[in-house]
């Protein structure tokens, strides 16, 4: 049975229980098996050697993950090279794709969690009442060490970006 954290985070106000462990600058980040546009799985070994920005919301149909991502998109543009920016998100591939496409997000990678939540398991990010996947943020180094966690405490506010993107940039060597 998997670990809960009754109260983590709260949407509009109410209470919602994380499902998996709340983890930790300083830990290996868990492996993960998500789906990619194309419907092919895509693990954490895909981004070997990268900086990953792993950003983790319930849906991009909905106003507070649409800013986010294309924040995130457009951030990426003036990130280096071997830094990866991942949403991941309990939206089936099809949906993320034509989202994609109409926001004109091409600098972020967007992942579906919609299979099993084993991403929202491993990393503590699985809304148990919603079976969705609360918003949050890991940096995670070349060497698959977080180096940055934000579990952003009430669901509908954005994410510190400002300590996102340095320590991405930290971990970049930028």
């Amino acid at each position: 049975m998997a670990e809960e954290r009754k109260g983590a985070v709260t949407m509009r106000g109410n209470p919602m229980t994380l499902v998996g462990p709340e983890l930790k600058p300083g830990q290996k980040a868990p492996n993960f098996t998500l789906i990619g546009k194309d419907m092919k799985p895509v693990t954490l070994e895909d981004f070997k050697g990268k900086v990953k920005i792993i950003a983790s919301v319930p849906s991009l149909d909905t106003p507070v993950c649409d800013a986010e991502t294309r924040r995130f998109n457009e951030e990426a543009a003036k990130l280096p090279g071997d830094v990866q920016v991942l949403t991941v998100s309990m939206d089936l591939p099809f949906a993320a794709a034509r989202w994609c496409g109409a926001a004109g997000v091409n600098n972020v990678t967007t992942l579906s969690d919609w299979r099993g939540a084993q991403f929202g398991q491993a990393y503590g990010t699985l809304i148990k009442e919603l079976h969705l996947d609360t918003r949050a943020v890991f940096v995670v180094d070349k060497n698959d060490q977080l180096v940055y966690v934000e579990y952003v405490k009430e669901v509908a506010n954005q994410p510190n970006f400002d300590a996102v993107l340095e320590a991405a940039r930290k971990a970049a060597g930028a």
